[in-house]
Parts: C-alpha cells; sequence; structure tokens
C-alpha cells in the first residue's frame, strides 16, 4: 500500500511538473516574443533622439521588474498562507491582459504604465519554481530545477525567432497580442492539470522570516545566493534594451534588423538549452556550490570579447557561449535555497530571490541604456564582465567559509 501511495504520488507531481514546464516555456517564449524588439516599438510611437530612446527603452524594461521587486514579497507571503498554485493564476491571469493591451498603445506612457501593471501581478515562474520544490523529493531537485531551467531558456529561444518572423511580417503590435492569448492558456492549463498538496496556514501561525534565518545552517550563504541574483540577472539584461539598436548599429542600419536581432537574442538559448539538463543531474552529483563558482567565472570571462565585435555573427557567437556558461548560475541558486531552507518558507524564500532578480532586472537595463548612451553600446559589456568578477569573488569567499 505503501508503495502504491508512493507510486501516484509521484505520478501527481510529475504532472504537475509537466504543466508546470509548458506554463513556464509560454511565459518565457511571450517575454522573449516581445521584449528585444521593445525599443524598436518604442520608435514607432513618436520621434526620439538616440538619447530619448535609450532613456525610454531602459525606463519600459526597469519598470516592471521595479514594481515585481516593490511587490514579491506580499505575494510571497500570501503564498506561504494560501498555496503557490493560486500565485501561479494570479499572474498568468493578468499578464494575459496586460500584455495584449500593450500591442494596443497609442504612446510610450501607456506602454510603461501596462508594463508597471505587470510586473506588479507577475511571478508566474517563480511561483512554478517554488511549487515544484514543495513537490519534488530532494535527491530530484537539481535535476527538477534544471529541466525548469530548460522550460524557460526554450521558451527564450524560440520567442526571438518568432517575435522577429512576426514582427516582420505583419509588425510588432501582433507579437503582444499573441503573447496575451498564449498567457490566457497558460492560465487554463494551470487552473484545471496542476494539483499542489498544500494546507493553509493561519497568518498568525506562520514563522517570522527573522526566526526563519535565524534556524538555518548556512544564513550568510542565502543572503550571498539573493546578491547572486541580483549581479547575474543585472548581467543578463543589461544589454536587452538596446541590443536591437547595437544589432542595426553592426548592420550599418541595412537590411532585416528585426530578424537578425531576434536570432542575435535567441543564441544565449541555444547553448543553455544544451547544458541546463546535464547540469541539473550534474548538481544533484557534486552540489551546486561548484555548479555556480565555474558558471560565473567562465560568464566573466566571455563577456570581454564581446567589447570587440564588429559584426552581428560575432555577437551572436559569443551569446551561445555565454548560454553555456549561464545555464550553471541561476539553477544553482535556486538549488541551493531548496535544499538549504524549510519547506514552509519556499515562498517567502524564492519571492524575495524574485525581488533580487527583478532589482537585478531594474538595474541592468539602466545600467545599460545610461553607459551606452554615455559610452557606447559595447562598453556595457565590459561593466557586466566587472560586475559577475565582483560577485564571483563574494560567493568563493562564503562557499569557502562554509
Amino acid at each position: 500500500m505503501a508503495k502504491e501511495a508512493e507510486e501516484r504520488r509521484q505520478a501527481v507531481w510529475k504532472k504537475s511538473f509537466l504543466i508546470l514546464w509548458i506554463g513556464c516555456f509560454i511565459t518565457a517564449l511571450g517575454y522573449s516574443m516581445t521584449m528585444p524588439f521593445v525599443s524598436l516599438y518604442l520608435d514607432t510611437l513618436g520621434h526620439f533622439n538616440k538619447w530619448e530612446l535609450n532613456l525610454y527603452s531602459g525606463i519600459a524594461f526597469s519598470i516592471t521588474y521595479l514594481s515585481q521587486a516593490i511587490v514579491s514579497p506580499f505575494w510571497g507571503n500570501l503564498a506561504d498562507r494560501k498555496g503557490r498554485k493560486l500565485m501561479c493564476l494570479r499572474a498568468s491571469g493578468v499578464m494575459a491582459f496586460t500584455i495584449f493591451f500593450v500591442g494596443m498603445a497609442q504612446s510610450v506612457l501607456m506602454v510603461i504604465v501596462l508594463r508597471l501593471l505587470q510586473g506588479a501581478f507577475s511571478g508566474y515562474i517563480n511561483n512554478a519554481t517554488a511549487l515544484m520544490a514543495g513537490e519534488t523529493p530532494h535527491k530530484k531537485s537539481g535535476q527538477v530545477m534544471g529541466n525548469l531551467m530548460t522550460a524557460n531558456v526554450t521558451g527564450t529561444l524560440l520567442g526571438p525567432l518568432f517575435g522577429g518572423l512576426i514582427a516582420g511580417a505583419v509588425g510588432y503590435r501582433m507579437t503582444f497580442f499573441i503573447t496575451g492569448i498564449l498567457m490566457g492558456l497558460v492560465f487554463v492549463m494551470t487552473f484545471l492539470y496542476v494539483t499542489e498538496h498544500f494546507t493553509p496556514i493561519p497568518a498568525k501561525k506562520i514563522k517570522p522570516m527573522g526566526k526563519i534565518f535565524h534556524e538555518l545552517r548556512q544564513p550568510k550563504l542565502i543572503i550571498v545566493m539573493f546578491l547572486t541574483t541580483l549581479f547575474v540577472q543585472s548581467s543578463l539584461m543589461s544589454i536587452s534594451p538596446i541590443i536591437s539598436l547595437l544589432v542595426r548599429q553592426l548592420m550599418n542600419g541595412q537590411g532585416n534588423v528585426s530578424l537578425v536581432s531576434g536570432f542575435v537574442a535567441a543564441m544565449p538559448g541555444f547553448g543553455t538549452l544544451l547544458l541546463a539538463s546535464k547540469v541539473g543531474h550534474l548538481m544533484d552529483k557534486i552540489g551546486p556550490e561548484r555548479i555556480l563558482l565555474t558558471g560565473l567565472l567562465a560568464t566573466a570571462i566571455i563577456f570581454v570579447p564581446m567589447f570587440f565585435v564588429t559584426a552581428p555573427w560575432q555577437l551572436g557567437l559569443l551569446r551561445f557561449l555565454l548560454g553555456l556558461s549561464s545555464a550553471a548560475m541561476l539553477p544553482a541558486v535556486q538549488t541551493i535555497l531548496t535544499l538549504d531552507v524549510p519547506s514552509e518558507a519556499f515562498g517567502r524564500i524564492f519571492s524575495y530571490n524574485q525581488s533580487f532578480q527583478a532589482a537585478g532586472g531594474v538595474a541592468g537595463p539602466m545600467v545599460g541604456s545610461l553607459v551606452s548612451s554615455i559610452f557606447s553600446y559595447e562598453t556595457v559589456f565590459l561593466v557586466t564582465a566587472m560586475l559577475i568578477a565582483i560577485d564571483l569573488m563574494i560567493v568563493t569567499r562564503v562557499v569557502r567559509k562554509g
């Protein structure tokens, strides 16, 4: 009987994992279908000089992450009291409407306001990760975190390709309409097919985060993981607002800039997709800390030659290598959090991690926009390499002490 019950439980969490994998894939797909072209889309809503376009692009990117960083702890607390499935439904439902209406925007201000709302109610991937962290046996944690990353990466990989084709054929607005419809499908699938074994906890019975941190084996490690998420997200997002503008510069304004930008934006996905699943298995064997350190070192090195690119294919190749190295970073952070934090605090811990990730989403695009406006697009890569190198030194010191 015990064996049959365990088999049923495994079948349930594996079914939930499949649906959440699809949901994370579609969420990442929709995001990457639209985000590489936001700057070009904004350029169609008015007449802007380079400084204005860079600034508006940075704000449009960052505002989502700013509101996400502020609101995420509230959603995390609610997730620990009401369940993570409800948070997935909240995120996918609201995102379906906000992204759809971005495609109907008539001004830059309208885009910024809608992306503010999108960030305030976002968090599907984060809550899907927290849900599976609670449903998955610990011995499978690295594998599941790695496989969830493949959903994110596969969507991020294919999104710019589809987005580039759609934008080139029928315009930028259609990419937002399609993304909104897809997020509506995610809401329906999550509602019908995801099962969470969760018992609601009264607010007064939830341990304060201060007490939980006091009881952790390595509280400094958890805090450093939050900072690592901030640094990694900043580095990955620093070029996002201006990647299509850099590609246009490298192409001298000739040819199908949208399509080429889509391919260049997608290249890290190819690299990450090749390694994400294997990295998950490896983490279960040798530990996520070693994987994280290797990924940070490789990433810092790869960013440097991007400063010297003279053609889109060179940038694309280096971004492919970046994808290989980044396959090790965020899954390793999530695995460390899963293994070192009690399940009753998963919602809050992962929401705090999302806040730091969102803060990186604010800082990265704004730094990229500012540096590219003062110096050049290529200088952004040197600044990014420096950020990753700083984080590598911090993580190395804490891991050695631990």
